[in-house]
């Protein structure tokens, strides 16, 4: 009869859990949309202290 050696090894994750595989958000924000966002708050920023 051939033995079962089955090990049960810990998780590799770390305690790391990646919640974000089966989650879908309803707001999506293109990079390039934020990245206009940043510039155009700074150019503001820039305007109001007189640069």
């Amino acid at each position: 009869m051939a033995r079962d050696n089955k090990v049960n090894l810990p998780s590799s994750g770390a305690g790391l859990t990646r919640y974000f595989d089966d989650a879908q958000s309803s707001i999506s924000i293109s990079p390039q949309t934020v990245v206009m966002v940043i510039l155009g708050v700074v150019a503001v920023l820039l305007l109001l202290t007189g640069f």
